[in-house]
């Protein structure tokens, strides 16, 4: 193992296949969780740790000897606006504390999505959590123009494939369909809709993580050319050898379920994402670092595998 240790803070799906690639490169990686649990998609070699990433000195302690922090951390949707901010803080300031570089693992939501997203477009969210990611991100470039630590960021649209569950083309979706009922869809069937490949993101952050180039600059991951959720449930249909079906749920379905579960509530507003194109145009990265997406056929074959594995009790 290479003793330079690379910190993930969040062992979801991104915490975990961020680790996945970093292990594929010969790397030492430690990853945090409020448990100390290992989840089934991280690898043996990874050291796993138990922390409240919201004790700053926690996080510090974790971070010594490290000289690479991903944060990949994300709290409960509904307590973005309580938690986030205080998340982040403890994550730049352990990095800044160590030495380490800092990769901030970002989402779309502060991007106008009027016109196909990328690295150029303005930043105009168009919600509270939108206006959220904005400021934090802005934070973290913040950070490294002032010299505090050295910073980069990962930004991707929705997330999809083994091991992502709670996403809109998650566990509403593959666990019925995989069972033989019927998917669960957001807003609308027939708008394009860019999702991001977990492991193409796990692979990107890796680079970030690696790379001097990398620095200084907010990078969006490789998308596969959008596609409508009619599209991909058809794949989804082609990979499982036999028809699917559907139900949609509409921005007024998710305010009134929203009426008794926060998720639900705290969802309503980025409905609009899925009443409209949401494209994404991730060009500059895989020109610079050379990393393609994996086309989605073959994503959604890999997400439907991984789903039946499940159910059966082997994942």
């Amino acid at each position: 193992m290479n003793p330079v240790l690379h910190l993930i803070l969040g062992t979801g799906p991104v915490g975990c296949w961020t680790a996945r690639a970093l292990v594929a490169r010969g790397l030492a990686v430690r990853a945090v969780n409020r448990r100390g649990q290992r989840p089934d998609l991280l690898p043996r070699e990874v050291e796993v740790c138990a922390a409240d990433c919201l004790n700053a000195a926690a996080v510090r302690e974790l971070a010594q000897g490290a000289a690479v922090l991903y944060q990949a951390l994300n709290p409960p949707y509904h307590q973005w606006q309580a938690l986030f901010p205080v998340l982040q803080a403890s994550a730049l300031n352990a990095a800044q504390a160590v030495g380490a570089r800092y990769v901030s693992i970002e989402n779309l939501y502060l991007y106008d999505p009027s016109a196909p997203i990328s690295e150029d477009s303005p930043i105009r969210p168009r919600s509270a959590k939108g206006e959220l990611r904005a400021r934090l991100a802005a934070e973290v470039l913040a950070a490294h123009t002032r010299g505090e630590v050295e910073t980069t960021a990962l930004r991707s649209s929705d997330y999809y494939g083994p091991g992502v569950t709670l996403s809109a083309l998650g566990e509403r979706v593959f666990a019925p369909l995989v069972a033989g009922r019927k998917a669960q869809l957001l807003g609308a069937t027939d708008q394009p809709h860019s999702f991001a490949y977990i492991e193409d993101v796990g692979r990107a952050a890796a680079l970030l993580g690696t790379r001097d180039d990398a620095l200084g600059q907010a990078w969006i991951a490789p998308h596969a050319p959008a596609r409508s959720q009619g599209d991909l449930l058809d794949l989804t249909g082609e990979a499982l050898g036999r028809p699917v079906g559907y139900r949609v749920i509409t921005p007024l379905l998710m305010r009134l379920a929203g009426l008794f579960n926060p998720g639900a509530r705290a969802s309503v507003e980025m409905m609009y994402q899925f009443t409209a194109p949401f494209v994404v145009a991730s060009h500059r990265f895989e020109a610079h670092f050379g990393l393609v997406p994996t086309p989605t056929e073959a994503g959604i074959a890999r997400t439907v595998a991984w789903y039946r594995a499940r159910a059966e009790g082997r994942a």
